[in-house]
């Protein structure tokens, strides 16, 4: 039973960084490519990054592009987001989720949430002065 739990939400203002954390278990982890998502109030799920099995190819949205970098650690069986000048915008609950495949720029789209088969509880991210 794959399970993925996120860490690291929290309040920060305007301009601040916070780092999100996803730990997987139940499945071999570098066989997936991974994925951040997130949800605003009202709002649908949208697509933040995604990374492939090796990390070596990342894919962005163009609202956090710049700003934003996903990593992971196969050995630690974890996926990252880095969050740099972070905006009022950028408010909402953060999901990690693995792709049903290993890959970002081939295979099934990234920024699609269908793509992904395995989704974390979520951890909320809050940007404010």
């Amino acid at each position: 039973q794959v399970q993925l739990v996120e860490s690291g939400g929290g309040l920060v203002q305007p301009g601040g960084s916070l780092r999100l954390s996803c730990v997987a278990s139940g499945s071999t982890f570098s066989n997936y490519a991974m994925g951040w998502f997130r949800q605003a109030p009202g709002k649908e799920r949208e697509f933040v990054a995604a990374s492939s099995w090796s990390g070596t190819n990342t894919n962005y949205a163009d609202s956090v592009k710049g700003r934003f970098t996903i990593s992971r650690d196969n050995a630690k069986n974890t996926v990252y987001l880095q969050m740099n000048s972070l905006k009022p915008a950028d408010t909402a609950v953060y999901y990690c989720a693995q792709k049903s495949d290993k890959y970002v720029f081939i295979g099934l789209s990234p920024s699609s949430p269908s793509s992904y088969s395995h989704w974390g509880q979520g951890t909320q991210v809050t940007v404010s002065s």
